[in-house]
This record gives structure tokens, C-alpha cells and sequence, in this order.
């Protein structure tokens, strides 16, 4: 069967696909992946800074720029990589374990330090952090310059019709006169309400 909007898995990859693949970035089975790997390679690094830590020894800065620089080039033929691991190992979070080590494997302070990765750990310590991430960059990246964006054309909308009239309604009922310049104020104005508790 090939993947229609009919037999998607839900709406979110179906009628709404259109309206959601901005956020497709951040939401993926790939972002996931990178997520992850991002969570655990910031613990290896965290574990190697550890001065009280003597089964593992601090990283020089080299070794700090390639892991940092092995996550932000994170690519679609990294996580496919990890998905081949995953078909053997059944286990999303152990065949990431085992990309990393594989991955650094040339690197001789990380490959001594190889067995840390992942220590102390279980997969919700990587998962809840990865996810959390994920809203967080899409957040950053797409839900609020969305959100300033239609605040300012509302703002724009608010001057431009601010003496223009309309009956206000409470209840279905016609009340008091209002502008409607009035009425997208109050829209900004909760809108703005909003972003700071999402900031």
C-alpha cells in the first residue's frame, strides 16, 4: 500500500501535511535521531569534564570541535545508518550507542572514552531531553517568528481600522458599540500575553 493522505497514520501527516511541513524539520523521525545523538554526545563531553571522574579522561578542544561539529553536519544518511543498526539491535537509543562509537571510532581519546557514552542512562534520560529539545527549537525556529509575525499584521490591521465601527456582541446579543481597530487590539494584546508564557 503506498502512503496516502487516506491511509496516513494520522491527520498530522495527512490533510494537514501541507500546513504542518514547516515543522517537519523539527518533528521527524530524523529530528529524533539528531536529537538524540545531540543529547548524548553533550553527556560524553559533560562526563569528560569531570575532574572527579578518573576513569575517563578530559577532551582537548579538537575532540570537543569534532563531536560538536559530528552533530551540527548530523545528516538523512547518519540516521539512516542508525536505522540499519536498529534493524539488528531492535533498540532506537542502543543502535545510537553504537553509531557513535562506529562514528569516532578514529578517534583515539573518544574511543577510550567509548563505553561512557550512554553511562548512567536510561532511554527516557536521552528521549525526554531530546523531545523537550525538539519543541524547543521548533518553537524557536518556527512557532514564535510565526506568532511575532501575525502580531504585527494584526497591530497594523488594529490602526488601520481603528475608527472603523461594529456592534459588539455578548451572549448573541447586540451590546455596546466598539471599533474594530479596538477589537484586534485585544487580539495583540492576548497574542502578547501568550508569547511570553511560551518564552
Amino acid at each position: 500500500m503506498s502512503l496516502t493522505t487516506l491511509n496516513a497514520l494520522s491527520p498530522l501527516d495527512g490533510r494537514y501535511q501541507t500546513k504542518l511541513d514547516s515543522l517537519r524539520p523539527y518533528f521527524s523521525e530524523y529530528a529524533l535521531i539528531k536529537h538524540r545523538a545531540w543529547v548524548e554526545v553533550e553527556w560524553l563531553k559533560a562526563l569528560a569534564a569531570e575532574p572527579n571522574l578518573k576513569e575517563i579522561s578530559a577532551f582537548n578542544a579538537e575532540t570537543i570541535n569534532e563531536l560538536d561539529t559530528a552533530i551540527d553536519n548530523f545528516s538523512e544518511v547518519d540516521a539512516m545508518q542508525v536505522k540499519a543498526i536498529e534493524a539488528r539491535t531492535n533498540h532506537d537509543v542502543k543502535a545510537l550507542e553504537y553509531w557513535l562509537k562506529e562514528k569516532f571510532d578514529g578517534n583515539p581519546e573518544i574511543k577510550a572514552a567509548s563505553e561512557f557514552i550512554h553511562f548512567a542512562c536510561t532511554s527516557e534520560d536521552i528521549n525526554n531531553l531530546s523531545h523537550g529539545l525538539m519543541l524547543k527549537t521548533a518553537r524557536d525556529s518556527v512557532m514564535l517568528p510565526f506568532l511575532s509575525e501575525l502580531m504585527a499584521r494584526l497591530s497594523e490591521l488594529s490602526h488601520q481600522l481603528a475608527d472603523q465601527p461594529m456592534l459588539a456582541r455578548t451572549h448573541g446579543q447586540t451590546a455596546s458599540p466598539t471599533t474594530m481597530g479596538k477589537e484586534m487590539a485585544n487580539v495583540v494584546y492576548r497574542l502578547q500575553r501568550q508569547q511570553k508564557q511560551l518564552t
